[in-house]
Formats: structure tokens, C-alpha cells, sequence
């Protein structure tokens, strides 16, 4: 299990980056995440989030094009990997064999 182990956050930012799919880059990351949880995502930790996945393999990354808005600076667009996309699946088959192991009265409140 330890080989695809990921935290809460690493996995919201994995899923979110195939939600964005081409188009994910830090900040829209870090909207989609606001937006879709009504949780505030800091830019540090983005960003640390995003460097530790890369460097375990989960995610790859490539530069845009120069923007003159950003100061010249382009944006670092990210893809899943496919040891990134066998670590989600990984996560959700624990997830689903979890609930489904649930005795239904378990959550009968």
C-alpha cells in the first residue's frame, strides 16, 4: 500500500489536475480546488504539493508560453502520469471496498 500512498490533499490536487486536463496549471488548480471543496488552497501549499508529486512520479510538468501579462513568465502546465493515474485508482478501489464494507446499519443513524 505504501507505494501509492497519497495524502487528502495530494489526492484533491491529483484529481484536480484531470479535471483540468490540459489546462492545469497552479492557479486554476488552486481556484477548481476553492471552488469545488469551499476550501482556501494557500499558494505554498500548492506549490509544495505539486513539487512532491512530481518528484514521486505522479504528476510531469511543461512549460507554456511566454506571457507579457505574467511578466514574461510562463505558466507550468502539469499532467498525470500513468503512475500517477495507477496511484488514483489504487486510492479509489481502497475507498470503494471500504464503503462497501460498511455493514448498512453501520450508517443507519
Amino acid at each position: 500500500m505504501k507505494r501509492y500512498q497519497l495524502g487528502e490533499f495530494e489526492e484533491i490536487v491529483l484529481l484536480t489536475v484531470g479535471v483540468l486536463y490540459n489546462e492545469a496549471y497552479g492557479v486554476a488548480i488552486k481556484e477548481e480546488i476553492e471552488n469545488r471543496l469551499k476550501r482556501k488552497v494557500s499558494v505554498g501549499a500548492m506549490q509544495s504539493a505539486l513539487r512532491r508529486m512530481e518528484k514521486k512520479g505522479f504528476i510531469d510538468s511543461r512549460l507554456g508560453e511566454v506571457n507579457k501579462l505574467r511578466g514574461g513568465k510562463p505558466k507550468r502546465y502539469f499532467t498525470i502520469t500513468a503512475y500517477g493515474r495507477d496511484a488514483l485508482r489504487h486510492s479509489q478501489d481502497v475507498r470503494t471496498s471500504l464503503w462497501n464494507d460498511i455493514p448498512k446499519v453501520a450508517l443507519d443513524i
